[in-house]
């Protein structure tokens, strides 16, 4: 089945390039599409500590695209793992999200600190970090995700 999903805006700002890592203090700002959003859509975000960004891998081409397993960043001593257990970049659908610290708000653009994403880059959707939504219990992590994350904020 296919579906169509319109950008609600774009990355500007930040990072030109998609480099693996040191993500924690690149600061961008998500211009909303002014023919389609004012600033009230993001009314009350400014609340919130923290936002949830969802957006496209719009630079990675169809034939990069992986649907099985491969190691992680291409690194032989991390396990072969599928690609809906990983992160990396080249998903199926070539969707990413990231959990930022909002910056500021102004007008239509949103200010955010921590998004691994860069200039360009389309925003599928905005969400406010609810506690409440965050993960109940203990989470567990096989001990490569902590190697490859060391560097990666």
């Amino acid at each position: 089945m296919t579906y169509t999903i319109e950008a609600v805006g774009h990355v500007r700002g930040g990072r030109a390039d998609p480099i693996d890592d040191d993500w924690g203090q690149s600061r961008s700002t998500i211009e909303l599409d002014p023919a389609e959003f004012g600033p009230d859509a993001l009314a009350g975000l400014e609340a919130f500590s923290h936002a949830e960004i969802i957006f496209l891998f719009d630079k990675v081409t169809p034939e990069k695209i992986e649907k099985g397993a491969r190691h992680p960043r291409d690194r032989e001593d991390w396990p072969l793992t599928g690609i809906f257990g990983q992160r990396g970049k080249n998903r199926p659908n070539r969707l990413g999200v990231t959990v930022c610290r909002i910056l500021s708000l102004e007008g239509t653009r949103l200010h955010v600190e921590g998004l691994d994403a860069i200039d360009g880059t389309p925003v599928i959707d905005i969400k406010p970090v609810m506690r409440e939504f965050l993960p109940r219990g203990e989470i567990r992590q096989p001990g490569w995700v902590a190697e490859l994350m060391a560097a990666y904020w």
